[in-house]
């Protein structure tokens, strides 16, 4: 081809490029510039609120400009969430909500009640337990009980054990009866007044030293003091503990027997401190136990413990339990589902739509088709995967349950575009340029980019504008 026509031919598409890329409305091909549309950068002819780093979304500019690799900034167009009133509302296509999956809920005003299921662990009723010890020093003479297990009745004989101590008291008890017979009608008061304390002392300190009311009755009736004393049961019970066979000697420190009425029982229970607020005294218990399959046990909540557990963060409650066919041993396990009597009317909605950070808790409220709202609530009890709230929404509001994640992360780049675009006015008036805060400076200078300078285009397009130069503002701000 003639070189003057080649010369010619890149004139004309020099030409061409530049007008194109001068008239407004024009886009590029997929080479990295910004395209715009016939009525700007944003559709529908909206305002553009700030541009955006292409590869960060959290790097902003109130001006375009370009990254490090010449990529255009994309630009943050005003879609009417500014007129909401609510910092970080978000609009989505209806086709995107579809894709992405949102779902929604109405809040519901209902009342809610929680059934708590947890495992305990048969014990002993501790009012029904009771560890004989000897208040004398002496050796065991006879065991009329001898093997553990054996069911004893109240005042059934245990043993007999002979004291030195308690022979001599039983003579003193025979000598001040006695002598209360001798002196009992003589004409001095003083005289008669002494023999009856006497003998009232001494009568006490037998009976303090657990001389049962038979043996003093066989000592008056006798005059004969008895070598072993004999230890009874105090109730109907089990013998749990043997602690001395015969001949043993024992001290105050020995404990003879250990006997434990079963008739009832308690189960401790271990409760987490969110279900605390459920429970309450009287409360009806069920239990199962693997040892008695297809037997439900009913019970009641006697106590709460005003204490927790440091190490499993716990607080353990006691339910009480007939157990007069002595079904129910200590120490087994068993699965227990409490009843809380406690009702609440509340708003409920589930608890899949409480969007979590730790400092707070929110859901999105759907205002309209495609319009989301962040909603900061204050969370009550929870139940069955519902939730209550105690302020922040009203029944009849529809929430989001499902994508709530993706719509969040929009809300909080839509939020912090909103601040910063306050910033940005917040430096520059219309009426002044040189009235600025030094706040707005640092918060512009932290989200402004450096525009490096472009190189010319291997088409011989014309250079794109550089951004206005802010040095001047700088030295407005720092006068």
């Amino acid at each position: 081809m003639n070189p003057k026509n080649l010369m010619m031919m890149a004139f004309v598409l020099t030409v061409g490029l530049s007008v194109g890329y001068l008239l407004p409305g024009s886009s590029t091909s997929g080479n990295g510039r910004q395209e715009h549309h016939a009525d700007g950068p944003c559709s529908g002819g909206d305002e553009v609120l700030a541009w955006r780093n292409p590869m960060n979304p959290a790097i902003t500019s109130p001006v375009f400009t370009q990254d490090e690799m010449g990529m255009d900034y994309l630009p943050i167009c005003a879609d009417g969430e500014r007129d909401s009133g609510t910092a970080g509302s978000v609009s989505i296509d209806a086709t995107v909500v579809q894709n992405i999956g949102v779902r929604t809920v109405l809040a519901e005003q209902k009342t809610i009640s929680r059934d708590i299921r947890t495992v305990g662990r048969v014990t002993f009723d501790e009012q029904r337990v009771a560890r004989l010890h000897p208040k004398v020093e002496g050796w065991v003479e006879k065991l009329f009980v001898q093997k553990t297990g054996e069911l004893v009745g109240k005042g059934t004989m245990l043993l007999a054990i002979y004291s030195p101590q308690l022979v001599a008291s039983g003579e003193e008890y025979l000598l001040a009866l006695k002598n209360w017979q001798n002196l009992k009608d003589s004409p001095f008061a003083d005289v008669r007044e002494g023999a009856k304390r006497l003998l009232q002392s001494s009568l006490d300190r037998l009976k303090l030293l657990d001389v049962p009311e038979h043996q003093l009755k066989e000592i008056r009736n006798s005059g004969i003091v008895p070598k072993a004393l004999h230890i009874h049961s105090p109730f109907d019970g089990i013998v749990m503990n043997i602690g001395a066979r015969e001949g043993s000697r024992i001290t105050p420190e020995t404990e003879l027997y250990m006997v434990a009425d079963l008739s009832r029982i308690w189960v401790q229970v271990d409760i987490y401190e969110d279900e605390l607020p459920w429970v309450q005294l009287g409360d009806e218990a069920q239990m199962r136990l693997p040892a008695v399959p297809g037997r439900v046990f009913s019970g009641r909540l006697s106590y709460i413990y005003p204490y927790l557990d440091g190490k499993t963060r716990t607080n353990k409650v006691r339910i009480e339990f007939d157990n007069s066919d002595l079904m129910l041993k200590p120490d087994m396990f068993a699965n227990i589902t409490l009843k809380a009597s406690r009702t609440v009317n509340a708003v409920v909605i589930p608890s899949e739509a409480i969007v979590r950070t730790g400092a707070r808790e929110q859901v999105f409220v759907q205002r309209e088709p495609g319009k989301f709202e962040p909603r900061e609530v204050v969370l009550g009890l929870q139940a069955d995967g519902q939730v209550q709230i105690v302020s922040g929404i009203a029944a009849g509001e529809r929430v989001v349950t499902s994508s709530q994640f993706l719509i969040d992360s929009e809300s909080k780049l839509k939020e912090a575009t909103a601040k910063m675009v306050e910033a940005g006015k917040q430096v520059t008036t219309p009426d002044s340029g040189m009235n600025h805060s030094a706040e707005a400076l640092d918060q512009m200078e932290m989200n402004e980019q450096p525009v490096p300078k472009s190189k010319p285009m291997d088409h011989g397009g014309p250079m794109p504008a550089s951004p206005p130069d802010h040095s001047h503002m700088h030295g407005a701000g720092h006068e």
